[in-house]
Formats: C-alpha cells, sequence, structure tokens
C-alpha cells in the first residue's frame, strides 16, 4: 500500500519539517551523506548498522522525492549510483544540529549506550 504524499495540511513548521525526517533512518542518511558527501548505497548500508536494504531504499526514494538527496546514475555495467545532499538537504542538516546537539547531551547525561561505528566508514 502506498503512503500519501506528504504535501500537509501541517499544524505548524515542526509539523511540516517531521513529516518529511519521519523514520529512523532518515536522520542518520542526513548525517553520513554530510559527513562524507557522496555515497553509494553499499556505503551507506555499511554506515548505518542495522539498517536493512529495504529500508534504505525506500528512505532514499522518499528522500530524493522531498528534494533532500540527489541520486546520479552512471551508464556503466555494472551499474553505479551515487547519492548525495542536495542544498535543501544541506540545509536540513543544519536545523536539526541543535537536535543532535541535544541528543548527545542526553547520551551522556543518562549514560546510554552508544552504538559504535566502523572507523573505515567514518574516514
Amino acid at each position: 500500500m502506498a503512503k500519501p504524499p506528504r504535501c500537509g495540511p501541517y499544524i505548524c513548521g515542526i509539523d511540516a519539517a517531521l513529516d518529511v525526517v519521519s523514520g529512523k533512518w532518515k536522520g542518520l542518511i542526513l548525517w553520513e551523506l554530510e559527513a562524507h558527501g557522496i555515497r553509494r548505497f553499499a556505503e551507506l548500508r555499511r554506515g548505518l548498522p542495522g539498517v536493512s536494504e529495504k529500508m534504505l531504499t525506500q528512505h532514499l526514494r522518499e528522500m530524493e522525492e522531498d528534494g533532500l538527496v540527489h541520486r546520479k546514475v552512471y551508464a556503466e555495467v555494472p551499474p553505479r549510483v551515487e547519492y548525495s545532499l542536495t542544498e535543501h538537504g544541506h540545509t536540513l542538516n543544519q536545523a536539526l544540529e541543535p537536535l543532535g546537539a541535544w541528543g548527545a547531551e542526553r547520551i551522556r547525561r543518562e549514560g546510554s549506550e552508544a552504538v559504535e561505528v566502523a572507523e573505515a566508514s567514518r574516514s
């Protein structure tokens, strides 16, 4: 069953923003693409431990429809596809920075466990 398009009506700006970033993985995809610029699908998947291929594909498609992610397909065999943030995606990431800082402080304050991500995917 297809999801209805995200186009309101919205109660406020936070409602509209959360509509675009809803889902566990979208914020992390934004973070990964901001950190690395351009990523291929397999690189994104390695950088996001626990994401399934289906969920990553679904979120990338939605983010492309929302103008957050650019998908570039190269006419090669085998095909090569690269993902990067659009300017709109960069501005959303900037807007989410204070939320990320709040979350990092919450992790520290509560002594929560954080997932260790392989260093190769961070470089």
